[in-house]
């Protein structure tokens, strides 16, 4: 009997942490071992200042299927596992399902740049895990939909909050209430993803992006995306304020400094 291959891989390219979701014989559907690895891969990403991206895909006909329910997951959800009463479920949403609610607020929490890269259908858990990155890029021929509605329930892992938050209650509506897909194209016009690319350069397009983030100031990019956070939750004048704070912690950094005397001194001597 042949050793099952691990159910995610990683490596390093260029400062890029690659995370590949890797069970194309289950569609990548998100089992322990696969959320055991990944949590692994982030608190690596997370504590290693050589690596300034970690970009998360997958091989197979799938991106993700989402939460593996067939194999053998003592976590889920269900009114015997949770003693039968609302609070222990709420307990159980919180704190079990494979730890997904955790590791996905770590990815939003985390000061470095999470891509998700869609080459094919994402949905369920495997959308609520993409909904925590920062950038979700899709192939043509990538789909998208929450499936939780099939069973009578939510996407409860971040599902509705971060799909509202990001694209609004008017999309969140067609995905949840209505239960229709989302093709490559539709999603970018929902702001579900950022970018779409032909499936022929995918690949390609895909690791210039993030060949492209690597290059940035990661103080910038940790700021960024604190303040864009907060900015979010607060209203007008207090995202003022939240920005001129982070301005006022940047424009200290020598790098800036640097950066400024340089340029300062090549556009004056372009003057003399």
């Amino acid at each position: 009997m042949t050793e099952e291959a691990p159910h995610l891989l990683t490596q390093d390219v260029d400062g890029i942490l690659i995370a590949t979701l890797n069970r194309p014989d289950k569609l990548n559907a998100i089992s322990r071992q696969m959320m055991d690895l990944l949590t692994e891969a982030v608190l690596r990403f997370r504590e290693t200042p050589e690596l300034k991206v970690m970009l998360i895909r997958s091989a197979g006909r799938y991106f993700s299927s989402g939460a593996d329910l067939r194999g053998g997951n003592q976590n889920i959800v269900s009114p015997v596992s949770t003693g039968g009463s609302a609070r222990g479920i709420r307990e159980n949403h919180r704190l079990n399902l494979n730890n997904m609610q955790q590791l996905w607020d770590e990815i939003e929490h985390i000061e470095k740049p999470f891509v998700v890269a869609h080459h094919a259908m994402c949905v369920g858990g495997g959308l609520e895990m993409s909904l925590s990155c920062d950038f979700r890029l899709a192939a043509r021929s990538a789909s998208y939909a929450f499936p939780e509605g099939l069973f009578g329930v939510l996407p409860a892992s971040g599902g509705v909050s971060r799909l509202t938050r990001i694209c609004g209650p008017h999309w969140a509506r067609w995905l949840i209430m209505a239960n229709k897909p989302a093709p490559a194209d539709m999603a970018l016009t929902m702001g579900l993803v950022h970018q779409v690319y032909e499936d022929e350069t995918f690949e390609a397009d895909v690791m210039a992006f993030c060949r492209h983030l690597a290059k940035q100031n990661p103080e910038q990019m940790g700021a960024a995306k604190v303040a864009i956070e907060l900015s979010a939750e607060v209203g007008r004048d207090s995202a003022r304020h939240i920005e001129r704070m982070a301005n006022s912690a940047l424009m200290l950094n020598p790098d800036y400094i640097r950066g400024m005397e340089e340029y300062l001194k090549g556009v004056g001597g372009k003057r003399t």
